[in-house]
């Protein structure tokens, strides 16, 4: 029985040894696939080579290993001295034995920088993900350096990706001051060279750079002086316009802010992928929607990838939607810590207003007459004062409809009128045509078509043109009669 499980061992030892080849020379062969996908896009200049290369990123991200980048790279710059400090980020040593491999270096003596380029995110990718934030900050500042000396369309979207990792190397050193004025200097030099690509990323790279010290002034200054390129991807549009829906939240443009937000949701990938990103849009999106008297809807706080996340805003929206202004700050003491850690804080510390605005309302369709001394009771106010003026207040805003009695210390409420009499439904209706109206036009913006290809249907309407006017000529001068053969007409 001994010598069958050592047999059986070897077997399986042999086998993972077999797999573990296997998945090294799949990886090897998508790298080369990878290459040669660039290679296409700089012949043809289509850049959708280029995103289908840096989609498949993430796949091998999870399967990178040192010793498989090393060999990419080794068969990639043969004896081009320019591997050796790549392969020393990784710990490995330049393999001596490409010498003999005469055929591939003479086919690949001129290197592209397109694929060096990406050579460098992939071992950047490799040093952020194990954990080695110097080496990775060296290592982006020089691909910063290669970058802003070329001017290839070609490497727009790959220089856009240094960018991020450039950025998120400094922010997890605590340097990100450090590196805003070569952003802004990037980002203007992006814009002049119509770099869509890499304009938005910078732009969405220095808004967060501005959010992380809490400098919105100078994040609202940048967003009025700049503007975003329509023709950039879906998830540069959504983070765009998560820090603008946060940006119009803090100057009290709820409207604004419950738009943008709303579109950065929509835009979004929906997969636990961006959970981080959903979940930190959601808050805000639900503190601004209660901020402009909405409540969410519950089906928000039941999702998946949300629930335990927005457990503390499912607390504050309760005592929003009951008026219960006792339960508003018993949630803000029991979860202060998170409201901070999320930067949601100083906008929930106005919805006290909304609380007792809400339990004002509720008060006003429950009873039609009723004394300030019974207010102050239920809204747990200070005094009359206070709830004459918040009533007051109230009848000023729409909130309620009611006649306040000084003289008497009573609010007695007006009849409910009927709602179709008002123009709430006509504007509930236009609001819901706009959004759909919108939301065709973001489509169509959406839309992406290879380049030229338009070309092929010129070149054949161009040829049916020519033989139109050569049967045309032919009929004229009489070599074909009516009753020849016209099909090919």
């Amino acid at each position: 029985m001994s010598k069958e499980a050592e047999k059986s061992e070897n077997v399986v030892a042999m086998e993972i040894e077999e797999s573990e080849e296997a998945r090294e020379e799949r990886l090897k062969q998508e790298s080369i696939n990878n290459f040669n996908f660039l290679e296409r896009a700089v012949e043809t200049i289509e850049s959708r080579f280029t995103t289908r290369v840096l989609r498949t990123t993430t796949s091998i991200r999870k399967r990178l290993t040192p010793h498989i980048l090393a060999q990419v790279i080794n068969d990639y710059f043969g004896e081009d001295p320019r591997k050796a400090n790549l392969l020393s980020y990784l710990g490995e040593q330049p393999d001596v034995s490409m010498k003999d491999t005469s055929a591939d270096d003479t086919k690949k003596e001129a290197h592209l920088p397109e694929i060096e380029i990406y050579l460098n995110l992939l071992v950047m990718i490799y040093l952020l993900d194990n954990s080695k934030f110097e080496q990775g900050t060296e290592l982006a500042n020089t691909s910063v350096d290669q970058v802003e000396k070329l001017n290839r369309r070609t490497l727009d979207q790959l220089t856009a990706k240094v960018y991020f990792y450039y950025v998120r190397f400094h922010e997890l050193t605590d340097r990100l001051a450090e590196i805003r004025p070569v952003l802004l200097a990037a980002q203007r030099t992006a814009t002049l060279r119509r770099d869509d690509d890499t304009q938005a990323t910078l732009l969405n790279l220095l808004l967060r750079n501005y959010f992380h010290y809490n400098l919105y002034e100078q994040a609202d200054k940048l967003v009025s002086k700049s503007t975003f390129p329509e023709n950039a991807s879906n998830n540069q549009a959504a983070r765009y316009a998560y820090y603008l829906g946060r940006i119009r939240a803090l100057q009290l443009d709820y409207t604004e802010a419950h738009t943008q937000l709303l579109q950065a949701i929509r835009k979004a990938p929906q997969n636990t992928a961006t959970a981080g990103f959903q979940q930190t849009a959601y808050k805000f999106f639900i503190i601004v929607q209660l901020l402009m008297g909405e409540i969410p809807e519950r089906s928000i706080f039941r999702q998946p990838v949300l629930r335990k996340a927005l457990v503390p805003y499912l607390h504050i929206t309760q005592a929003v939607r009951i008026g219960d202004l006792n339960q508003f700050q018993e949630g803000l003491a029991k979860y202060g810590a998170n409201f901070k850690r999320d930067k949601t804080y100083t906008l929930i510390l106005r919805l006290r207003h909304n609380v007792i605005k809400t339990g004002i309302r509720m008060i006003s369709l429950s009873y039609s007459r009723i004394s300030l001394r019974d207010i102050c009771i239920k809204l747990h106010l200070d005094g009359e004062e206070d709830a004459e003026f918040i009533v007051a207040k109230s009848i000023k805003d729409g909130v309620i409809d009611a006649v306040l009695d000084h003289d008497g210390g009573y609010m007695r409420s007006k009849e409910s009128a009927d709602v179709y009499s008002t123009n709430e439904p006509q504007s509930a209706f236009n609001q819901r045509i706009t959004f759909c109206l919108n939301l065709h036009n973001e489509s169509i913006k959406a839309m992406r078509f290879p380049l030229n290809a338009h070309r092929k249907e010129l070149d054949n309407v161009q040829e049916a043109l020519e033989r139109e006017r050569e049967l045309a000529q032919e009929i004229a001068e009489g070599d074909l009669d009516e009753d020849d053969d016209m099909g090919d007409f």
